[in-house]
């Protein structure tokens, strides 16, 4: 979706968007419908085309234990100058490479709900906190001690 920045004062943003698949398909975020995008695109004193904009919503991202989807919201305030997500003609606004780019400032690094991490084992292995793995024995901690030695 772009906007025709050939407006007199400001151009009202008041809009639910979908944001394509294409812009989030090789990062966490698994879907992102219904993006409420509230505010405005204007030019200010100085004649730079700056944002006031509100960008809410919830996206769906996959667990790292438990790879579930999990919704996840986001509620972001941007009020900046927008020179750099201007097209080459210097007259359009990609909305979408705009939302996404301050989107994916939200997705977490690092994302769980799982609590009970005893659910996840398998054949000779199960998953631990890093709590547990200080208590339990670890079979390299002898070889460990002798990389502390000092000679």
């Amino acid at each position: 979706m772009e906007i025709d920045l050939n407006f007199n004062n400001e151009y009202l943003l008041d809009e639910i968007v979908n944001i394509p698949t294409s812009y989030f398909e090789n990062s966490k975020v698994k879907k992102l419908d219904n993006v409420k995008v509230v505010g405005k695109i204007y030019y200010d004193v100085e004649d730079n085309l700056a944002a006031d904009v509100e960008i809410s919503g919830e996206m769906m991202i996959e667990d790292d234990i438990s790879l579930e989807e999990i919704p996840y919201s986001f509620d972001i305030k941007y009020d900046d100058i927008l020179e750099e997500n201007l097209k080459n003609d210097q007259n359009r606004l990609d909305l979408f490479e705009f939302l996404w780019e301050n989107i994916v400032l939200e997705v977490p690094l690092k994302f769980t709900k799982v609590t009970n991490l005893s659910e996840f084992h398998g054949d000779g292995w199960k998953l631990i906190s890093e709590e547990d793995s200080q208590l339990e024995n670890n079979p390299f901690s002898e070889l460990l001690k002798n990389f502390d030695k000092k000679e």
